[in-house]
């Protein structure tokens, strides 16, 4: 029998990967921060008196640029990893994704809505939220898929995970070709900026794109884990989990609304960014088994771990230019993805 990594070794190691992620990206890029600078620009940062005229430069770089991009990462990581677990735990199949009910293609469709059309969207709307435009049409959007997803798999109070799936595909088919058209129409700075934002990053993180994605990332983070024991009894199927006492259509319902919130959110501060909520439970799984009272958290600290290291690996290898972390994250995601395809055939 496999032999698993016992669950605090799993989270020591796992808890030391991340503090030196977010050592990393907060050190690292075009300009690095030696340990003593970044110690002593954090410490002013937090009002501490810190002597020293030559922090200017790094608390700036730090305060205005690292800090945010770094819990940026962290949130997105996180909730993209949790949304993985809660959607392989929804249909029972560890090879599943989170775009799979179409919430990342509808949150994409709406932003390429908001980058196309985004002067008379402007005009149209209260003045306050004119800096939140592509992040609220990425949000709408991949909520509105996911409803419509959600409402096609209903019939007679139940809901069918089979046709959630193939309604998912028929969608996300739909949204990408609409999202060509909208590609057609664009001009040539729209155009750059819809493929940049389709590639996913961290870039031009801000406390402002910040804000909305931690409050989301706190009710994932804290709603998901209190669902643990559901979701283990739904691992042995939906018949057995009613006997054991589990609300099976409430748990459904609530999966799918955490999964469209979590990933919305998510797309909608930082483009797309694929593979992280598919490699990341799969490997937790792998390591530590299948209790999801160990996945949730695990998958939260490797997800966010993983993209940071990502992302401090795609500043730096065509620096001073930037490589989109998506890019990173498929370089990472597909071979995993085509290991396990060949691991499941052996």
């Amino acid at each position: 029998m496999r032999t698993h990594l016992p669950p605090r070794a799993l989270f020591i190691v796992l808890s030391i990967a991340c503090l030196l992620a977010v050592w990393l990206s907060l050190a690292l890029g075009p300009v690095s921060l030696p340990l003593a600078d970044l110690l002593r620009a954090g410490l002013r940062l937090m009002g501490w008196p810190v002597a020293g005229e030559d922090l200017q430069q790094a608390e700036l770089i730090l305060g205005q640029i690292r800090v945010p991009r770094t819990l940026l990462g962290l949130a997105v990581g996180a909730v993209l990893a949790l949304s993985g677990v809660g959607m392989q735990g929804l249909f029972r199949n560890p090879l599943a994704d989170p775009g799979l009910v179409g919430v990342s293609s509808g949150a994409a469709l709406g932003a390429a809505v908001a980058i196309v059309a985004g002067a008379s969207l402007g005009g149209a709307m209260p003045e306050f939220l004119a800096p939140y435009l592509l992040s609220i049409c990425a949000f709408t959007g991949g909520l509105m898929v996911t409803a419509i997803v959600y409402r096609l798999g209903r019939r007679d109070g139940q809901t069918s995970v089979g046709i959630m799936l193939l309604a998912g595909v028929a969608m996300t088919a739909l949204a990408g070709s609409i999202i060509g058209l909208f590609t057609y129409l664009a001009d040539d700075a729209s155009l750059r900026t819809l493929t940049f934002w389709n590639l996913g990053t961290l870039n031009g993180a801000s406390y402002a794109r910040l804000w909305p994605l931690l409050l989301v990332c706190a009710l994932v983070i804290l709603w998901l884990p209190r669902r643990a024991k559901a979701l283990n009894a739904l691992l042995l199927g939906e018949s057995e989990a009613r006997h054991l006492g589990v609300e099976v259509e409430r748990l459904k319902r609530e999966l799918i609304l955490c999964i469209a919130l979590g990933v919305g959110a998510a797309v909608a501060a930082a483009g797309l960014i694929g593979f992280v909520g598919l490699v990341v439970p799969h490997l937790v799984r792998l390591i530590a088994g299948p209790d999801h009272r160990v996945v949730l958290p695990a998958s939260a600290l490797a997800g966010a771990s993983l993209l940071l290291f990502a992302d401090v690996f795609a500043r730096l290898v065509l620096a001073p230019a930037e490589l989109p972390i998506g890019i990173v994250t498929v370089f990472i995601g597909a071979p995993f993805f085509l290991f396990l395809l060949v691991r499941g055939r052996a």
